[in-house]
């Protein structure tokens, strides 16, 4: 058995979709592999100045709701697949969530997508998947 314990990150954008496709393709293929699917997200921050601007409680409220309905667009796609897959939730920088996550899980495989949902840093490969295959100690599969 090649991999394990595939952990897919999914923001809810078309290339995390195509990722959690070949993620749980690759679990069906495997038999005793088992899935998590990562949904990292992060509170908006505004630097003024030196310092941080605060941000009303209505916005981060806004972001986990969001957070939340992606994950559960997640559970949906992997019931629908016919597997059972751990869905975790994440709060911190979705690339360091993301490989601080495998680590502590042991985890063999990251599949993700080369383009999320983030903003203008976005436009090369991705700077959260970008950030991943820079940092990860394991194989990642970069899903176009």
């Amino acid at each position: 058995m090649l991999f394990s314990k595939i952990v897919a990150a999914f923001d809810g954008s078309k290339a995390a979709n195509k990722a959690l496709d070949k993620a749980i393709e690759l679990v069906k293929l495997t038999p005793g592999a088992s899935l998590t699917v990562v949904h990292a997200f992060d509170f908006p921050r505004f630097y003024v100045a030196e310092g941080f601007a605060p941000i009303p409680a209505s916005v981060n409220q806004d972001f986990y709701n969001m957070a939340e309905s992606t994950v559960k667009e997640a559970e949906e796609r992997v019931k629908q697949a016919g597997l059972t897959a751990k869905v975790e939730l994440l709060q911190g920088p979705p690339a360091e969530a993301l490989l601080d996550y495998v680590k502590k899980q042991d985890s063999d495989l990251i599949v993700i997508g080369s383009r999320g949902l983030g903003g203008i840093r976005e436009f090369v490969l991705g700077s959260v998947s970008h950030n991943v295959v820079q940092h990860a100690r394991i194989p990642v599969l970069v899903v176009k």
